[in-house]
């Protein structure tokens, strides 16, 4: 087998082989090509060219995302590497294991003024869980026990988030040899601990204990055996649990439109809850935690593995670093309820908006956000993967019942709208077989539309975008919609048609700009048979939206 005939680039692709990283995305360029040349003529590794460093790396996170395996991105020196740090961050906090192989110029030549040169050690520091610099030299014994050691570790750590190799090289660049040595070394890490400590379970049991109890679960992947356990600690002990559909968390005796319910919550103090257990990543309702961070006196307990403490509701009491499944499963014979019927009292709520919402989104039907994402959930067939943008779109999906048998992803690690598109691109290459919807706002879609040139485009993929001529989210959040600068620098307001973007790169859209073909195209867009157009724009009202809305929280109530 060919191979370049650095040795420092055949450790860095030994070691990726050795620890299971199979899909490296690239960008193209020439500092980074003998690690192309490598990875390539190697059958273990599957290889995606992707030419914008920023999309490249989103559509990496995507398919480490769907796969939830690790997942390497490589780049050329420069700036090109400072592309990537949008999806860093948001893997990082939504420990996503994406593994960045930075090539660089020799460490001589950094602020000489050669040409894509920066200084790229330490570059993502606050966002990685840890960088290693690798040189372009003879590997005596010593320094290759040094390079395979922390190499090794650092691939270990992938599993919490992103890490960082930076590896310079020197020319000549595009020398090839016959592999005739495996530099490959791992280290293997055990970790034991999936119990509480009996005095740590006892501590827990008597916060508990008698108490109004509610369990908020943010973004993560699905995971039937924790949703089980789950409900069977709500039965055993009335507790309340909002599980948000990003949540991946499903049973009828969770509340998952979380939003909806908190538009109507009543200010009784036996709505208030006495613990919290919170588990997961990001929640996107910005009520509950205004809600809870305003109740005096309550405890939270903080159910995670990272290193990383969130005191998101400002009442953290207990920090406990386990696996939710293995908290739940210590606590599956325990049993408590409080004195009033705490879970009866929320889940009364939620039936009494669950109930109301087909009437009232009926009686607001016409060209709007709302309306258009009534119909989105009335349609899109069960079992989808079901992508969400930001701003306005992933909080509008959280307003309609969750889709039966569906997977829920939305970049809200940063919740920023910058590679939405991109990564559900990604996702789709990495499943195939599974029918993808990502449903975003315009400006996200302009903003990340380079996706659209990404190789072997995925068919299963089926993009609806609700055009609303700019940042419709500053029309219903306080502050943002009252100010005089809001259309031109919050919305940013644009008249740019996105059907006529998608066929500049020759695919198919359909355009809808009137309500009487609102309902009909929807349906046959979403229909699993229908593979004549990959894109649905829709047009809306952005000055009646935000109207819309408001109208549909009073209904509710």
């Amino acid at each position: 087998m060919l191979t370049s005939d650095k040795d420092v680039v055949q450790l860095v692709v030994d070691q990726c082989k050795l620890h299971g990283v199979k899909t490296i995305v690239f960008s193209p360029g020439s500092r980074n090509s003998p690690l192309s040349i490598a990875f390539d003529e190697d059958d273990f590794f599957q290889t995606i060219v992707i030419h914008d460093e920023r999309s490249a790396a989103f559509c990496a996170l995507g398919i480490a995302q769907e796969k939830n395996a690790s997942v390497a991105l490589c780049c050329t020196s420069g700036s090109a590497l400072l592309n990537y740090y949008p999806a860093i961050s948001e893997a990082f906090y939504r420990n996503l294991p994406l593994l960045i192989l930075s090539a660089d110029r020799p460490a001589a030549w950094i602020d000489q003024g050669d040409g894509q040169t920066i200084r790229q050690q330490h570059i993502f520091e606050q966002h990685t869980h840890g960088f290693f610099q690798l040189e372009d030299i003879h590997l005596s014994d010593d320094t290759l026990w040094y390079y395979q050691r922390e190499t090794s570790i650092l691939l270990h750590k992938l599993s919490n988030g992103p890490v960082h190799f930076n590896i310079a090289l020197k020319e000549p660049l595009y020398n090839v040899v016959e592999k005739k040595s495996d530099f490959g070394k791992k280290i293997s890490f055990f970790h034991s601990s999936s119990k509480l400590q009996l005095d740590n379970f006892q501590i827990i049991k008597s916060k508990l204990y008698g108490k109004k109890i509610m369990v908020i679960c943010g973004q993560m992947n699905i995971n039937n055996p924790l949703a089980q356990r789950l409900a069977h600690f709500a039965k055993n002990t009335g507790a309340v649990v909002l599980a948000e559909n990003i949540s991946n968390l499903y049973d009828p005796h969770f509340i998952s439109c979380v939003e909806r319910v908190f538009h109507i919550i009543e200010t009784d103090q036996d709505y208030l809850p006495e613990v919290v257990i919170h588990l997961g990543g990001a929640i996107v309702s910005k009520r509950v935690k205004v809600f809870l961070r305003n109740i005096e006196n309550l405890e939270v307990i903080r159910l995670s593995e990272d290193t990383l403490i969130q005191d998101t509701f400002k009442h953290l009491t207990v920090q406990v670093s386990i696996a939710a499944i293995d908290f739940f499963d210590q606590f599956k014979d325990f049993q408590s309820q409080s004195s009033v019927n705490f879970f009866g009292k929320w889940k009364q709520l939620d039936i009494m908006a669950q109930d109301k919402v087909p009437i009232v989104a009926e009686s607001l039907k016409g060209l709007n956000d709302l309306y258009a994402f009534y119909l989105i959930h009335q349609y899109v067939p069960e079992y989808t993967v079901i992508h969400s943008g930001n701003s306005s779109v992933v909080r509008y999906m959280q307003l309609f019942d969750m889709v039966k048998g569906s997977i829920y992803y939305a970049n809200r690690g940063t919740s920023g709208i910058d590679g939405s598109f991109s990564t559900a691109v990604g996702a789709a290459m990495a499943s195939p077989s599974k029918n993808h919807l990502f449903v975003c706002g315009d400006i996200a879609f302009i903003y990340d539309h380079n996706a659209l040139w990404i190789e072997n485009f995925p068919p299963n993929l089926k993009v609806i975008i609700i055009n609303n001529a700019g940042g419709g989210i500053f029309r219903i959040i306080d502050g943002a919609k009252d100010s005089s600068k809001s259309s031109r620098y919050f919305e940013a307001n644009h008249t740019q048609d996105v059907s006529s973007l998608v066929s500049a790169f020759s695919k198919s859209a359909l355009n809808v700009s009137s309500f009487e073909h609102l309902e009909l195209h929807i349906k046959e867009f979403l229909s699993v048979s229908n593979n004549e157009f990959q894109f649905l724009e829709i047009i809306t009202d952005s000055e009646m939206n935000p109207h819309i809305l408001s109208n549909f929280y009073k209904g509710i109530k």
